[in-house]
């Protein structure tokens, strides 16, 4: 039978990011490898120092058919440091590649925003877009039966004509078997990185001009049911997670699988149990809805609203409009359910106009916490990335910032930053925000305001301390202790 062989494949996170995070999709990709066979060991380099040490001791007793990397994030999407974390991942792969002739396939969904030239980037074998559930164990079988791989959706490999990419084949989420969270060391990552983790749905169908998640996910929404969410959630916690994020989008996006999600923690007994937060859109989100979240365990919501001026939503490709996001603010308070906006300011057409309009409706409606960050990272494939491509150089483009010089991919860090407001912006918004708290600025120009959640030490302590949640809620709770 074609591609029934099974092989044994060591999966490696190399995310060294801290807080630690814990690679949910590593977790899915090793029950769905099991599920039909294959024999999976994870190599986890988030919890060791020297990430050399850790692959020469693995490979040195352990002989394996295949490698694969997951590439949660590209970069740290932050304009003041512009950390690109891709030449961490190449050196990984250089390492593996002096250990062992198994394949390098790499994925993830940092990975599958650009897979070409990540993969071209980093001389990986080979690369899989969007879900590997299904493609790389076709792969896996493939290679070890020396037969012909080029049709397995998703595949990105090196052909005669160069690197060549496979259109993803996205799974039917119920019926993938692949939703199982005991292959990764949950219960360690809870106690170092404050969070447990899940998905409620894959995919997205909104049109902002910015956004990577519909291009790596698709622009489909592909639901889960409630009652498979629910039993994620429960072996979870039986392993001592209590506190979660929904990794969704948004988590009401679509608000009917929303009130079936909360409907079936309510029934399970669940919410009684465990905390959980996530992001939303400011429509739909009725009042009636931000009850049910609250019964449902909901702890805290961010939303995603980037301003609060009616051009700049349109120009961001956002749908809704500033009346929307004032009516969350209502809903939220009623409920009783602690709340933040992140902004993203400097888009297409922003002016000191627009910016000061969006801090004074922040300051009006008066949100727990606001996230403030400057400049729009561009990713490939997005309306932006085709905006700036037909607006002719970079190197000639006042708006942009970062990486320009033989960068028109876009695969190291890019930002936009309107030229309306470039110039002194930092400032314009220090004076704006002036002494309120409740802002999280990232201002470039002071390093002690320092809301980048990679590498943040007063995070990692907090959780130390026992702090759980939401990053921005704990920083929220620190700052009023």
């Amino acid at each position: 039978m074609r591609g029934s062989k099974k092989g044994k494949v060591v999966l490696i996170n190399p995310n060294k990011i801290k807080p630690l995070v814990a690679p949910i999709a590593l977790d899915y990709l090793a029950s769905s490898l099991k599920a039909v066979g294959h024999q999976v060991d994870i190599l986890d380099l988030s919890f060791f120092s020297d990430f050399r040490e850790s692959v020469k001791e693995y490979f040195g007793v352990n002989k394996v058919d295949a490698v694969g990397i997951t590439v949660r994030n590209t970069d740290d999407c932050y304009y003041a440091s512009r950390e690109f974390f891709i030449p961490g991942i190449k050196e990984v792969v250089f390492e593996i590649k002096k250990l062992t002739d198994a394949p390098v396939v790499l994925g993830g969904c940092g990975f599958s925003i650009m897979p070409e030239k990540i993969l071209e980037f980093c001389r990986a074998d080979f690369g899989i877009k969007g879900e590997g559930e299904k493609s790389f164990s076709l792969l896996l079988s493939r290679l070890l039966e020396g037969e012909d791989f080029s049709d397995i959706p998703g595949l990105v490999y090196q052909s005669a004509d160069g690197y060549a990419s496979n259109k993803p084949d996205f799974l039917d989420l119920d019926a993938a078997n692949s939703f199982k969270r005991g292959n990764i060391d949950n219960a360690r990552y809870f106690r170092e990185g404050g969070q447990g983790n899940i998905e409620t749905k894959r995919g997205c169908n909104k049109n902002c001009i910015y956004c990577a998640d519909p291009v790596a996910k698709g622009h489909k929404i592909r639901l889960r049911s409630p009652q498979n969410v629910v039993a994620e959630l429960e072996s979870l916690y039986a392993k001592g997670v209590d506190c979660f994020h929904f990794c969704d989008s948004e988590f009401n996006n679509p608000i009917s699988h929303a009130v079936s999600i909360c409907q079936e923690l309510v029934s399970s007994g669940l919410s009684e149990k465990v905390r959980w937060y996530t992001y939303a859109c400011p429509a739909p989100f009725p009042e009636a809805f931000a009850f049910l979240m609250k019964r449902a365990g909901c702890a805290g919501i961010d939303f995603g609203v980037d301003s609060g001026d009616e051009a700049m939503l349109q120009a961001l490709g956002r749908d809704f409009s500033v009346g929307d996001i004032v009516k969350t603010v209502e809903s939220c308070h009623t409920a009783g359910i602690i709340f933040m906006y992140d902004l993203l300011l400097g888009g297409p057409g922003e002016t000191k106009e627009s910016i000061k309009r969006t801090i004074e409706l922040m300051k009006k409606i008066s949100p727990a916490r606001v996230g403030l960050s400057i400049g729009i990272r561009i990713y490939p494939e997005t309306k932006l990335a085709e905006m700036i491509t037909k607006n002719g150089a970079m190197s000639e483009n006042p708006s942009l910032f970062g990486c320009l010089d033989g960068n028109e991919d876009f695969l190291k860090p890019v930002f936009y930053l309107d030229s309306n407001v470039a110039g002194d912006i930092s400032a314009f918004l220090a004076e704006l925000i002036g002494d309120d708290k409740r802002f999280f600025f990232a201002n470039p120009d002071n390093k002690d305001q320092n809301y980048n959640y990679n590498e943040n030490e007063v995070l990692v302590e907090a959780v130390k301390k026992g702090y759980r949640g939401a990053y921005w809620d704990i920083l929220r709770r620190l700052s009023e202790n």
